[in-house]
């Protein structure tokens, strides 16, 4: 792939090469941004998972830096009023179900109740193909509705390791204070320590890199804890 000026301006700033603490590579993601919007900050971590092994939850970050999401919960209605009450965006169970059979995609997030999943299920070519499906392991698919959109409105954010093992997931903006985002990163790692597979073998945390959406990476010194 071809970079253009600026993008190598940027690589030559730093040691591309070289693994910095947490903090400084934050400050060096904010150093090297050269576009004029204010750009997503990504962290990429590469695990050693075998065959059998996954790595799939949620958290929230200490510093939040997305617009609120818009929830969708689908659910009997009885509990549409609790619902809409507790901040979800848009709430009900035929109506909604038959929008987004049709396509209709207007959210950032659904959450269903246990007994409305045999209906969402039959959506899963619409939702799943976008990473909507609600799912019991991220929280999104319970009986606690309100306990769920407001964590969900406090910015709980979904990671999971695809299927070479790598974790993509934004943890700040551009504009954002370093040290700030230097937390998020330290609270999201901390995290991925916690859901390691019991059986997972040495070296579970391979790599961590850190950039700007457009810019380059930024290698991250991190060693697991013990």
């Amino acid at each position: 792939m071809k970079h253009g000026k600026k993008y190598r301006a940027s690589l030559a700033k730093y040691d591309a090469t070289k693994a910095y603490d947490i903090e400084k590579a934050c400050e060096l993601v904010k150093e090297l941004h050269y576009v004029k919007f204010d750009e997503t900050v990504e962290l990429s971590v590469t695990l050693k998972l075998e065959k059998n092994q996954t790595v799939r939850d949620t958290l929230v970050f200490p510093h939040q830096f997305t617009a609120e999401k818009r929830v969708l919960v689908f659910c009997k209605e009885e509990r549409v009023k609790e619902a809409l009450d507790a901040g979800a965006t848009f709430a009900g169970s035929t109506e909604y179900l038959d929008k987004v059979k049709g396509g209709w995609l207007d959210f950032d997030v659904a959450v269903a109740t246990p007994d409305m999943m045999k209906d969402v299920g039959r959506l899963g070519m619409v939702l799943g193909r976008k990473g909507l499906m609600p799912n019991p392991k991220t929280g999104t698919v319970t009986t606690d509705i309100a306990g769920a959109v407001a964590e969900l409105k406090k910015g709980r954010t979904e990671f999971r390791a695809d299927k070479t093992g790598v974790v993509h997931i934004p943890v700040g903006k551009v504009s954002m204070d370093a040290a700030k985002t230097a937390e998020n990163v330290s609270t999201f790692l901390a995290e991925l320590q916690r859901k390691k597979p019991v059986d997972a073998k040495a070296g579970f945390v391979r790599s961590v890199s850190i950039s700007s959406s457009m810019g380059p990476g930024v290698w991250i010194d991190f060693k697991e804890a013990e």
